[in-house]
C-alpha cells in the first residue's frame, strides 16, 4: 500500500493491467451482483435533480421501477451497508439502457447528449477502483476489485501494457484532483524502480 494524500492506495491500483473490453463482457458489471452501485450522498441529491432530464434515456422497465422503489435503496449486507442504485429484479441497475447487446449508462447517455453535467455515479466511473470509506476517521482506501466478468479487461491492459490507474486517470482526477493523479504516477514510477532493483 502507499499513502497519497492521507489516502491509502493498494499497489494492484498501481501495478496491475486493466482495459475495459465491452465488445467481450457486454457491460456484465452493470448486471452482475447484489447490490446497485454505490452512492455518494450528494449523487443521490444530484439523481433527485436530474431525473426528468435523464428519463428519456431509461428503459421503460428502469423507469417503472425508480418510480416504485425510488432511484436509490440503501444495501446492508456482508458486502455492503450503503446507499446504491435501485436494482430491476435485483440485478441490473434500473439506470442501465441495453444497446447493441451490451449494458450502458442511461445517465451518461443524457450527458452524452448535453442534457447533464453529471457523467454517471463516481463508483462506477472508477470501476474496477472500489473505494472504502471510514467515516468516523476520514479514511479511504482505494483497492483493485478483480472480478471474473472483467478477465478480458485484464487480459487487454496487459496486451496493452495500460495499469489499472492510467485507464482511470478520468475518474481520478475527476474525483482527487490532478495533483493526486501525478502523484499516482509518480508512486507507480518508485514501485517499478524497486522491482527493478
Amino acid at each position: 500500500m502507499i499513502i497519497i494524500d492521507d489516502k491509502l492506495v493498494s499497489d494492484d491500483v498501481l501495478e496491475k493491467q486493466f482495459i475495459c473490453n465491452l465488445k467481450a463482457c457486454k457491460g456484465a458489471c452493470c448486471w452482475e451482483g447484489d447490490y446497485g452501485a454505490p452512492l455518494e450522498e450528494e449523487e443521490k441529491e444530484t439523481l433527485d435533480r436530474i431525473y426528468e432530464d435523464i428519463k428519456p434515456f431509461l428503459s421503460p422497465l428502469g423507469v417503472k421501477v425508480i418510480e416504485e422503489k425510488g432511484k436509490y435503496v440503501y444495501y446492508e449486507g456482508k458486502d455492503a451497508n450503503e446507499w446504491g442504485t435501485s436494482l430491476v429484479d435485483g440485478s441490473a441497475c434500473a439506470f442501465m439502457t441495453l444497446e447493441n447487446g451490451a449494458a450502458k449508462c442511461g445517465i451518461e447517455a443524457a450527458y452524452n447528449a448535453g442534457v447533464t453535467d453529471f457523467k454517471k455515479p463516481i463508483s462506477c466511473h472508477l470501476y474496477p477502483i472500489r473505494v472504502s470509506s471510514n467515516k468516523k476517521t476520514g479514511f479511504e482506501a482505494l483497492n483493485y476489485d478483480k472480478w471474473d466478468i472483467c478477465s478480458a479487461a485484464c487480459a487487454l491492459g496487459e496486451q496493452e501494457e495500460v495499469a489499472v490507474y492510467e485507464f482511470l486517470k478520468e475518474p481520478i482526477i475527476r474525483k482527487y484532483g490532478e495533483d493526486f493523479y501525478e502523484q499516482m504516477e509518480g508512486a507507480a514510477a518508485y514501485l517499478e524502480q524497486e522491482k527493478g532493483k
